[in-house]
């Protein structure tokens, strides 16, 4: 196949995870504009990479520090890095397709696949995580997790910890991990997903 079939193939494979993928279910713009920015660099320099006597090693290495710096400047979320990696993957497959064959493409193919299950809102619907700042400091796990699940409505809490126990202003900062009952294990639309909540306070 032409290069020019494995950079369309890219481009669509992109345009689906940033519109059809991530964009309806989390509603944020700037990583769309991130994640298609990403794609198409990368697509470009890697493109240019392979047909080059420049080593691939450099310019791989060079992606490498990119990617720490642009993911140590903002706030990202797991999921956001999940498709953060997936855009700049895809694009290193479409512009060094032509080495790879049929098995750039298969590997763009899979990276879908992968996300669309994986950041599917019915997947692991029930299980969900929060940080809780409490206005009492407690130090007893047992008495916490009691307080986290009545707090919760019921919830099973299945993790704590305590990232911050302060004494002087009787508080308790906690990240928890928990379980939902069963009858409440329904999607969360993405704009009130617990585990992208930074912070709720409890009175």
């Amino acid at each position: 196949m032409p290069p020019a079939a494995f950079y369309a193939v890219d481009l669509v494979a992109v345009s689906i995870l940033t519109f059809a993928l991530y964009f309806p279910r989390h509603r944020r713009r700037d990583l769309v504009v991130a994640y298609l920015g990403v794609n198409v660099g990368v697509l470009a320099v890697s493109a240019v990479l392979a047909s080059s006597s420049i080593a691939a090693g450099l310019g791989l290495g060079l992606f490498g520090v990119l990617s720490i710096i642009r993911l140590r400047s903002n706030e990202l979320s797991q999921r956001e890095v999940a498709y953060y990696f997936a855009a700049l993957a895809m694009g290193l497959l479409g512009g060094l397709g032509t080495s790879g064959g049929w098995m750039s493409i298969a590997g763009t193919a899979l990276i879908l696949l992968v996300m669309a299950v994986a950041d599917h809102p019915r997947l692991l619907a029930r299980h969900a995580s929060q940080t809780i700042v409490l206005d009492q400091a407690i130090a007893d796990e047992h008495e916490l997790v009691a307080r986290l699940e009545l707090l919760l409505g019921g919830a099973r809490v299945r993790s704590v910890s305590v990232q911050e126990l302060d004494l002087a202003d009787d508080t308790t900062r906690v990240e928890v991990r928990y379980e939902l009952p069963r009858e409440e294990a329904r999607p969360v639309p993405p704009a009130a997903e617990p585990q992208d909540r930074p912070l709720a306070v409890a009175r």
